[in-house]
This record gives C-alpha cells, sequence and structure tokens, in this order.
C-alpha cells in the first residue's frame, strides 16, 4: 500500500470530520470533535504547513483519505516543553494495517531530516496502548520521569495520566 504525507485539500474535510466523530476513534480524547472543530483543526494545518513546512499533514493510503500524521508544537505548558511533538489520528478502516507506522516512519524523517530536529517527543493517555506500542515501534523510549498529568484534562478524568515517550536524531537519522 502506497502511504504519502501531503498537503491538505478541500475534499478531505468531510471525511476529516467523520473520523473525528467516531467515538472509537476519538477514545482517548476528552471528547469528539464537531464538524466546524474537524474544519478549524484543519485549517489551521493548512496554514502551518503553508507557512512554515511542516505540521499535521494528510496521511493518504493508496490515494484515499486515511487521516493525519506529523509535527505540532504542543499547546499547553508542562515540565519537557519547548518541544515538538510527533502525532496521529485514523480512520477506523485503515486500523491495524501499518499505515500508521508507515507514516508516522516519514514525519520521523521529516523532522530529523529536512527540518534539522534534534528530538521528537509522542504523548498519550496511559491507557491508550495502541499508540504506546506505535511509539515503541517507531524507536521512542519511554521517559517515566516526564509523565505527566495533562493541564487541560479534568484530574479526576481517566485520561488525564499521560506518557511521555522521547526520540532523538542519531547519526544516520
Amino acid at each position: 500500500m502506497k502511504v504519502i504525507l501531503r498537503q491538505w485539500r478541500e475534499e478531505d474535510l468531510e471525511p476529516f470530520a467523520a473520523l473525528n466523530c467516531d467515538p472509537e476513534v476519538m477514545r482517548y480524547f476528552p471528547a469528539p470533535l464537531t464538524r466546524e472543530q474537524s474544519e478549524a483543526f484543519a485549517r489551521r494545518q493548512i496554514h502551518l504547513i503553508a507557512t512554515r513546512g511542516w505540521g499535521l499533514w494528510v496521511v493518504e493510503a493508496d490515494g484515499a483519505f486515511a487521516g493525519f500524521a506529523g509535527l505540532s508544537v504542543p499547546s499547553f505548558e508542562a515540565p519537557f516543553m519547548p518541544c515538538v511533538e510527533i502525532g496521529w489520528r485514523l480512520a477506523r478502516p485503515f486500523w491495524g494495517r501499518s499505515i500508521g507506522f508507515e507514516a508516522a516512519r516519514q514525519a520521523v524523517e521529516q523532522a530529523f531530516g529536512r527540518i534539522g530536529l534534534d528530538e521528537l517527543v509522542s504523548f498519550t493517555a496511559t491507557v491508550n496502548l495502541r499508540s504506546r506500542r506505535l511509539m515503541e515501534r517507531l524507536g521512542f523510549a519511554h521517559d517515566p520521569a516526564g509523565d505527566f498529568l495533562h493541564p487541560k484534562i479534568p484530574a479526576d478524568h481517566e485520561l488525564c495520566r499521560h506518557v511521555l515517550y522521547r526520540k532523538r536524531r542519531t547519526a544516520r537519522g
């Protein structure tokens, strides 16, 4: 299967909104996104990719919109800041087919290659084992000292506890 990262298009907005209101896709987020929130998210990424050359790109798998993967600057304060985070979100039909791994691998290549970053972080709710396995498959190492309570999630919420993973650029990239 051919997996590419690319800039967003108008025709991506509808499947992106569907992805963001799928309760299983959004299981490890505080709430699904509305159509308006999804569109605003995509338009922010369009702008960031156009102006700085990177962001959360569309993942296209054999010509179909599969979700997004890429790089972002977290929008909250934490002890491990400043940083650039790698992240992804795929529609359910694309799960379990190594599409997320391939897309994230391409984002890592961009980060350590063309963009020239020295380190990436990734984090998720402690209970999100699927994302944690993908982080480990990508070569990220869990940094237990960096685990944190997400400041945008209520402290008594099951998703508040987050794990932090790190990956440093090597001589080979």
